[in-house]
């Protein structure tokens, strides 16, 4: 077991809260962040964890929803053409409950090459995406959680410079929790305390 743990980290002005990794720094303390997203980054291992709040996606199927977003955040990347999908499966959340049942994730998993920022194809690094989606019909909400693990680094991408380029370093002999980890704790440790957040939409 890697040393590391989760902490509760609030999200939204504490009306959501969850739990991950201290070294997630809050990417709105360096940059603008739009209201509908949370952005947390460990620049040392060029990991990522974005919360999003979107309105409720009525025409996707339940059953497939995590894997539309996957393929839809794969195309605002330019990466529809090589996303290969590892897995799709569903999480149940610890806290949240919507009416009796507990609050269930969609979950899926897929690796696709992507380039930073405005970088052309030419410095892309090849990433693994977890997409965790908790539809929240109540508040007519999409929930969207997303986890960045980098698997090769390109020389080129300027992600190059804080992490080097190359195969990344594992998890656990960086003494951290993996990823697929993170993103569990993170999803099911996801709970809403003030619904009104939800009222003037996201």
């Amino acid at each position: 077991m890697a040393g590391e743990s989760c902490v509760p980290r609030p999200l939204f002005g504490g009306a959501i809260s969850t739990a991950f990794p201290a070294r997630f720094q809050d990417v709105s303390n360096i940059r603008e962040v739009p209201d509908h997203q949370e952005v947390f980054v460990d620049p040392a291992r060029d990991e990522s964890l974005i919360f999003e709040l979107l309105d409720l996606k009525g025409e996707v199927d339940d059953a497939g929803s995590a894997l539309w977003f996957l393929r839809d955040i794969a195309n605002e990347q330019d990466a529809g053409d090589n996303l290969v999908v590892e897995h799709s499966g569903t999480l149940e959340l610890a806290s949240l409950r919507l009416g009796e049942a507990p609050a269930v994730a969609g979950t899926s998993v897929g690796q696709l090459a992507v380039s930073k920022g405005r970088q052309g194809r030419e410095a892309q690094n090849i990433v693994r995406l977890y997409l965790a989606n908790i539809r929240l019909k109540n508040a007519a909400t999409d929930v969207l959680i997303t986890a960045y693990e980098p698997l090769l680094i390109n020389p080129l991408s300027e992600s190059a410079a804080a992490v080097a380029a190359g195969p990344a370093i594992p998890a656990e002999q960086a003494g951290c929790l993996p990823m697929s980890e993170i993103f569990k704790v993170a999803v099911m440790n996801f709970n809403v305390h003030d619904w009104n957040l939800f009222n003037g939409g996201p």
